[in-house]
């Protein structure tokens, strides 16, 4: 099972799940009520400008993907703990994924992710920093595009998406010089990515530095299935390491390449992306084409999956 993170938000994502599953609509209650907002309205009504912005995207994602597994669970009788060989998920994807394991609770989970948002936004001032997508080199030559941009300032490689699609991140003045950089070395696409800070880079320090105080604070258990971790590409099911690599996490480079090779090496074969979207899902296929892929995110791509014993009521 995997996760999607932040960019996969969209204005009206779970409102057809809360009007078709009361088990649904009670997660969805139970994240505005950790928050003491309404999350659930900005996710059905928006407007997109608040949903866009990263405390209310980054709990809206996961609760779109917990409200999804709850139905399975409930309704379809998924049994995450047979039914998967183990969890991952993209950036704040990862938290969902630890809250589909038992790590977190759902509450908990929604109130680090409100943190997670709010500290990686105020870690660099709006226009400061920024993000690139580079299409087409390959991973040494987007490496050496990181590496000369740097002289410009902060320079980060952020993201190993998939082969030919990699993000870096770090100062507006580098990233503006990698684009030109990745362009001469002939990247297909290097373009700014419409966000609002430069995460996973060394310039979000101060957020990881207050992630390390919250996690310390939340009750984690034991998952009852491993799960990739983003930073490492490798299972784990320590606490501790858990709680270490998502302090990590928040300036490490999102391995999800490897994440993906490292689940097919342990036999995964089919992947199923739940929640909002079909980025990861886009990223899996490119990593290997013989992977089996499967989404779930409305009311008929649940009743799909557990066709025919699903009753809605």
């Amino acid at each position: 099972l995997i996760f999607p993170g932040q960019g996969s938000q969209v204005v009206g994502m779970g409102k057809e799940l809360a009007r078709v599953y009361p088990d649904a609509r009670a997660v969805f209650e139970e994240v505005d009520d950790a928050l003491k907002t309404s999350l659930s309205n900005l996710m059905f009504e928006g407007p997109e400008s608040e949903l866009t912005l990263t405390e209310n995207a980054q709990p809206a994602i996961m609760a779109t993907s917990m409200a999804i597994l709850r139905v399975m669970s409930i309704i379809g009788g998924f049994d995450i703990s047979g039914g998967a060989r183990c969890v991952a998920g993209h950036s704040l994807g990862e938290y969902t994924a630890l809250a589909a394991v038992g790590t977190f609770s759902l509450s908990d989970t929604a109130k680090l992710l409100q943190l997670r948002g709010r500290a990686m936004q105020e870690a660099v001032p709006v226009g400061k920093g920024a993000m690139a997508v580079l299409i087409g080199l390959s991973l040494s030559d987007a490496e050496a595009v990181a590496k000369e941009a740097s002289a410009a300032g902060v320079c980060d490689f952020a993201n190993d998406n998939a082969p030919g699609q990699v993000v870096v991140s770090g100062a507006k003045g580098s990233i503006d010089k990698a684009i030109e950089i990745a362009r001469q070395k002939g990247a297909k696409r290097a373009v700014l990515l419409p966000v609002s800070a430069p995460f996973h880079s060394s310039l979000m320090a101060p957020a990881a530095d207050q992630m390390r105080s919250y996690l310390s604070q939340v009750t984690m258990e034991d998952p009852i299935l491993p799960v990739v971790s983003n930073v490492i590409a490798k299972e784990i099911t320590d606490t501790d390491q858990i709680r270490t690599l998502l302090v990590e996490q928040v300036t490490a480079r999102v391995r999800w390449r490897e994440s993906v090779l490292t689940m097919k090496d342990a036999g995964v074969t089919e992947f199923i992306e739940i929640g909002a979207g079909r980025v990861l899902s886009g990223l899996v296929r490119r990593i290997d084409r013989s992977l089996i892929l499967k989404n779930i995110h409305t009311p008929d791509d649940v009743e799909a999956f557990f066709e025919p014993n699903l009753n809605p009521n």
